[in-house]
């Protein structure tokens, strides 16, 4: 049996913009579909945009943080963000966002965000033998999707390539791996310079793709 809800719910567009997930407008979309002013195709038709997403997350960060202390996690966090800043801004990406020890970068090609994701691990792994380096250095895990996600939210990329691209990155992918998407195999896998390896996982309900250069 349903009951009444009887405490307040927050369905102001302007209120719910101001958690800082997505605009005003977004908002008022998402409260007209929900009340069935607004189609789904309609939302779609607006939002949808096919779009490259790279999900890097720093291996064993907590781990080391309790170990090693806060300061030097920090440092470790910006000595990434040092070295990968010129590889994304080099390579495309239409949008960066870095959030703890997480990066988020869109761009408009799948083949520019694994390229970055191949270079960030080329360039972590030359810093990480040159005397800039801390004496436990970072590694970067990394996850890739690409297809049609809605362009709304702080990354301007919602939608299950980037549910999947956040999982790989930050829960499955180790220290220098990168894991891609089945829809982003689809879109690089006639690359020869590239290496797939099919991929599945107790903690995800996909399937996935670990990715290296051609030796």
């Amino acid at each position: 049996m349903q009951e009444d809800y009887k405490y307040e719910l927050m369905e102001d567009p302007k209120e719910l913009a101001g958690l800082g997930l997505c605009s005003e407008k977004v908002y008022r979309d998402l409260l007209a579909c929900q009340k069935g002013g607004m189609e789904e195709s309609q939302f779609k038709a607006k939002y949808l945009s096919k779009t490259a997403i790279l999900c890097l997350d720093i291996a064993d960060f907590t781990r080391t943080a309790i170990a090693q202390g806060e300061l030097h996690s920090l440092l470790r966090i910006l000595d990434v963000q040092k070295v990968c800043g010129p590889v994304f801004r080099g390579l495309n990406a239409r949008r960066v966002r870095a959030f703890a020890d997480d990066f988020t970068v869109i761009f408009d090609n799948p083949n520019d965000a694994l390229n970055a994701a191949f270079e960030v691990h080329h360039r972590i792994e030359l810093f990480n033998r040159s005397d800039l380096a801390p004496k436990n250095p970072a590694s970067c895990c990394i996850g890739i999707g690409y297809g049609e996600v809605f362009a709304i939210g702080r990354d301007l990329a919602m939608g299950d390539e980037m549910n999947q691209a956040s999982k790989l990155g930050e829960d499955i992918a180790k220290g220098t791996e990168t894991l891609i998407t089945e829809r982003a195999y689809e879109a690089l896998k006639e690359r020869n310079d590239c290496v797939f390896q099919k991929r599945t996982h107790n903690r995800v309900p996909f399937h996935y793709y670990q990715v290296s250069k051609q030796k």
